[in-house]
């Protein structure tokens, strides 16, 4: 069978769309349509289901794709990396949401760079949940942080920890509306505390208020920034409001540069994901770097 066929494969299979493939490949959408169906005349079956928007694999396509995807990805790293210069250093392509990956996972996987015999380089991205996943896909990383568990067999997840979340302000606002003061569905009188979050949608806030209050906030977003620290920021100069993982906000809580709203029996957890594409723990570097994650995230829950 043809490696070049395969890999077009492989790559189609990943980005889900025969354009999105060429783009990957540098070639046009008609080559790789026509690498395509070579292939499937090869094996007698078909691979992918032609849709509007993109290609759905078949069952003979997701197998094979389990298959040789990992072997591809083990050559393309030989080649990248070489066989003669045993000095080099293999690269891990990380990616994940920028505060957790930031915070908790580049200090922990900096410990591994450095040129020992078993060290790698490290090359970081941020993105949200689906950017990363998806790009772990189509092969622009080798390891993944995400807050969704992907489905189907291509991609394999690990739950790496759970993060509490906790509903806080600057203490002026917590002394203005009396915190503790339940309103009649059981959270503090807040209706008149401007809110800071990371979407309009309200994503950190609605979840607290549906997990610990079963119901809904009372109003809109008043400062809307699009990164948990900048959140933080906001919320210690007097801004108002937000929720906030406590790994993030712990050292502020504890100088008092805020406080905790409301401290419910249970708080609202959110678990993250180690993510790889299935059989690519084979490789050394990516093990390594996949091991001492879950290691150190033993001492961040």
């Amino acid at each position: 069978m043809d490696l070049a066929l395969l890999r077009t494969f492989v790559t189609v299979h990943r980005a889900g769309s025969f354009t999105r493939a060429a783009a990957l490949l540098g070639m046009s959408q008609p080559a790789v349509t026509s690498q395509i169906r070579t292939l499937e005349r090869q094996l007698g079956r078909p691979l992918f289901l032609r849709q509007a928007r993109g290609v759905t694999p078949t069952t003979i396509g997701d197998e094979l794709a389990h298959k040789a995807a990992p072997h591809l990805d083990a050559l393309v790293e030989i080649a990248e990396t070489g066989l003669d210069d045993e000095s080099s250093l293999r690269t891990l392509h990380l990616a994940g949401p920028p505060e957790f990956t930031a915070e908790r996972a580049l200090p922990a996987l900096t410990e591994l760079t450095g040129d020992d015999g078993q060290g790698f380089a490290l090359r970081a991205s941020f993105g949200n949940a689906e950017e990363t996943l998806e790009g772990l896909a189509a092969g622009h990383h080798d390891l993944a942080i995400s807050t969704a568990r992907p489905r189907g067999a291509l991609l394999t997840a690990t739950p790496l920890c759970d993060e509490e979340h906790v509903l806080l302000a600057a203490p002026r606002w917590a002394e203005k509306i009396g915190a503790g003061t339940p309103d009649r569905n059981g959270a503090p009188a807040l209706e008149d505390v401007p809110v800071i979050e990371v979407h309009e949608s309200l994503p950190f806030v609605s979840r607290y208020w549906a997990s610990v209050f079963d119901s809904r906030p009372a109003g809109p977003g008043t400062v809307i920034v699009p990164d948990l620290r900048a959140v933080l920021a906001c919320a210690v100069a007097g801004a108002g409001l937000a929720v906030l993982p406590r790994y993030l906000c712990a050292p502020t809580l504890d100088r008092g540069d805020v406080v905790a709203l409301h401290e419910p029996a249970v708080p609202p957890l959110r678990t993250y994901f180690l993510v790889v594409r299935t059989g690519t723990l084979a490789m050394p570097h990516i093990a390594r770097a996949h091991e001492w994650l879950l290691r150190a995230a033993s001492d961040w829950c």
